[in-house]
């Protein structure tokens, strides 16, 4: 059995604390992309952005499975010694990442018409949210080679070069937006063109640091490139997270489609109280990442100390900044939903709803915590059956709570939180008990 180092709190906010800095940068993108389509001043143009931005996220997000299972597979190598397997991983990952980018470039147009359609937007939105969409999609085989290198930086617990990396991308793409928009005129095109080649740079930017960092790795065999075992242990994890985020994406989907119905005032409250969690995403999702790579490599290593104290610390400091979070929500809420919108209507409903967005760190810290322990861990199948267990949980609760209007959909939503991190909590004894025999 491999030793680990201690795990310690500097070593998860190592890890943590670059990764919630990317993701605070990440929000620019969209900021630029409408500020810079906005002073065009046309309606169905910003429309059209606003429309594939919400598209693009969540179809690069069912695809996350490519950041997070060569995060783990990583730390796992790095955990056992198995260093000649670290540059498979990022290889694998690659690989997949380039043939699954082929293929939704190669169904852009009846994906195109069949999203477009589902959306329902104008006539005007719909012209331009296609022109958008047809030249973005040529960035799918790229940004999912940039979710590869991501997850292998921080699988090798360098978050520094991955927060590197990421912030290229953002500021690569907020200088390409400008200057193609309001500088050549180039309209949705240019916002669009803008997206490919920051995610270009991206992948140029991390594969320079892969060739550095790897020093002969990649000199590998086609045989142990296309391991049968190790492909089919690839495949069936990243069958099964893509499972759990299609679960995820549903839900939030559906919240989101739910409040479109309750009207406009509903819609825009629940799109101002989305931002709060956003806010509080940043932070959890960040010391998952270090429960990814802490867990993988303690797994990997067979120290069962070293996976149990990671998985306590990360808990431990997600619910101190839940709290704290929490605590902000409660006390400047209201001002900063007044700062987030003009309309009075707005700001009331916003407010009415606003203990709901400030209990939800407090359910949503296990939620995220157990995902980066499962994720690190490749408890894969448990993870697919928890959250879609979570997923009917949340549709039970929408349906017992639907006469309560908003409200009961925000009950849904807390209840969705409360059901993934309790049903992983639940779990976790047994799959640990499995993972360590001794």
């Amino acid at each position: 059995m491999n030793s680990t180092s201690k795990v310690t709190t500097a070593r998860v906010f190592a890890i943590a604390g670059p990764a919630m800095v990317a993701n605070l940068t990440t929000p620019l993108i969209g900021i630029v992309s409408t500020t810079a389509i906005g002073r065009l001043g046309d309606a169905t143009l910003l429309g059209g952005v606003a429309m594939t931005s919400v598209i693009f996220d969540c179809l690069f997000w069912l695809f996350g499975f490519l950041r997070m299972s060569t995060l783990a597979f990583t730390a796992q190598s790095i955990g056992a010694g198995a260093t000649r397997d670290i540059g498979l991983h990022l290889l694998r990952g690659l690989v997949v990442a380039a043939l699954t980018g082929a293929a939704l470039i190669a169904l852009q147009l009846p994906l195109a018409t069949l999203i477009l359609n589902a959306m329902g937007g104008s006539d005007g939105v719909t012209r331009a949210a296609r022109t958008y969409l047809i030249i973005r999609i040529w960035s799918a085989p790229l940004a999912l080679a940039n979710y590869t290198v991501l997850g292998w930086l921080v699988g090798q617990a360098r978050a520094t070069l991955a927060l590197s990396v990421q912030i290229a991308i953002n500021l690569v793409n907020v200088a390409a937006t400008v200057t193609l928009v309001l500088w050549f005129d180039t309209g949705i095109a240019g916002a669009a063109t803008a997206a490919v080649i920051a995610e270009a740079t991206g992948v140029v930017i991390g594969i320079v640091i892969a060739l550095k960092l790897a020093r002969g790795a990649f000199a590998v065999s086609i045989a142990e490139l296309l391991d049968r075992a190790a492909l089919m242990r690839m495949l069936i994890v990243n069958r099964d997270i893509m499972i759990r985020t299609a679960a995820l994406i549903a839900a939030w989907l559906f919240f989101t489609a739910q409040g479109a119905r309750a009207g406009d005032v509903t819609l825009a409250a629940n799109a101002v109280l989305n931002n709060f969690l956003m806010v509080s995403a940043f932070f959890l999702d960040g010391l998952a990442n270090a429960a990814e790579q802490l867990c993988g490599k303690a797994l990997g290593a067979g120290d069962r100390h070293a996976f149990s104290t990671a998985t306590r610390l990360v808990i431990a400091w997600g619910l101190a900044f839940a709290i704290a979070v929490a605590a902000c929500f409660a006390l400047f809420g209201p001002a900063l939903i007044d700062i987030m919108t003009a309309s009075d209507d707005v700001r009331r409903g916003a407010r009415a709803f606003l203990w709901f967005v400030a209990t939800s760190p407090l359910l949503a810290v296990f939620a995220f915590a157990f995902d980066g322990v499962y994720i690190g861990a490749t408890w894969a199948r448990d993870m697919r059956n928890l959250m879609v267990a979570s997923l009917a949980i949340f549709f039970a609760a929408w349906l017992t709570l639907r006469s309560l209007g908003n409200a009961g959909l925000w009950g849904a939503l807390l209840a969705h939180y409360a059901a993934r991190g309790g049903l992983e909590a639940l779990r976790y004894p047994a799959l640990l008990k499995a993972s360590f025999k001794t």
